[in-house]
């Protein structure tokens, strides 16, 4: 962090990381000259687990528990990444049925991250009442389960690794369930967000207008599913395995439903999804083994989150809270 020299009076200020509008264990070390921001240092880690690592040794059924804990409010978009990596790695072929109930899940988590976003977002500017009703409507979205401040420009938000709403707010249409479909959103009518300003408020109108894109595309979903299975079968056969027969029976087939543990073959990939937060990325290095030999995870939070001390230089110190808030970042997703 580079302080003028010629300064004596500059105030060091640490905010959070134990703070109700830091939006988790965030810290942040603001100097400030008055009320004006001269410069902010994130401090992160506080909810590092070694995740990524983690993988390296459990089976990709054994890692899905661990994986919604990036993203705790959008963890149905973590767990489809986790799935499509391994599918896509050994060219694994998904019904068109399950294809169209992912695409519901994952509009209907969009919905769900994005409310709990406003609410708190609205409470950082000072209105209460908004918070109240965003939980209502985002209980209704987790009953279908169980049943203008801080602004930059495209250039810098391109420069800077941006996705997401942090990005389309900022000019670019860039949106990756149009540019590099997945699962079947190619066969739905709906169009890309985005605002020019590269604002706060521009933020907020992207997220809101998304969710009524979000709604469009599950009406569409729920209209046109097709029948059939809604899983591949074929991939629960295992290779025979050792002493796998007892009595001429073999147990490896007791259970009515195995999981489907398969070896990941000796390539790499990297496979993406368009989160609420912006590009969810996965690096998969298969070994011929069970486990994945590397699992490198592209956290959309943490890479918006860099931008953040460009953002509130020069700005007031109230100013902070808004502009963090506009971003929508996860912490557990950020230290994983």
């Amino acid at each position: 962090m580079s302080l003028p020299l010629t300064r004596k009076d500059l105030m060091i200020v640490n905010m959070g990381p134990q703070h109700p509008s830091m939006h988790g264990v965030l810290r942040l070390i603001v100097t400030l000259d008055g009320e004006d921001v001269i410069d902010c240092e994130p401090i992160l880690g506080y909810l590092h687990r070694g995740i990524e690592k983690i993988t390296e040794n459990r089976t990709i059924i054994q890692y899905l528990p661990y994986v919604t804990r990036w993203d705790y409010l959008a963890t149905i978009t973590k767990e489809a990444i986790t799935v499509n990596a391994p599918e896509f790695l050994e060219n694994i072929q998904i019904p068109q049925r399950a294809n169209y109930i992912r695409v519901i899940m994952l509009e209907l988590s969009r919905i769900a991250s994005h409310l709990l976003w406003l609410g708190p977002f609205m409470a950082d500017l000072g209105a209460q009442t908004p918070f109240f009703y965003i939980f209502r409507e985002r209980e209704l979205i987790y009953d279908l389960f169980e049943a203008a401040t801080g602004f930059f420009r495209g250039e810098e938000a391109v420069n800077w690794g941006l996705s997401g709403p942090m990005l389309r707010a900022s000019g670019i249409q860039w949106d990756l369930c149009k540019v590099d479909p997945y699962e079947s959103y190619n066969q739905f009518d709906w169009k890309v967000q985005w605002q020019k300003e590269g604002d706060s408020l521009s933020r907020y109108l992207v997220r809101v207008s998304e969710m009524r894109e979000s709604i469009k595309i599950i009406q569409q979903a729920v209209e046109k599913i097709p029948g059939g299975p809604y899983e591949n079968l074929e991939v629960r056969r295992f290779k025979k395995a050792k002493n796998s027969e007892w009595n001429d029976f073999e147990y490896r087939f007791l259970g009515k439903k195995p999981s489907p543990n398969f070896e990941l073959s000796k390539q790499e990939l990297y496979v993406r999804v368009e989160a609420p937060k912006g590009e969810l990325g996965i690096y998969l290095v298969g070994d011929d083994c069970l486990f994945p030999w590397r699992w490198k995870i592209r956290p959309p939070s943490f890479i918006n989150l860099q931008i953040l001390p460009q953002l509130v230089k020069k700005m007031k110190l109230a100013d902070i809270m808004k502009i963090l808030g506009s971003i929508d970042i996860i912490m557990g997703e950020v230290d994983r």
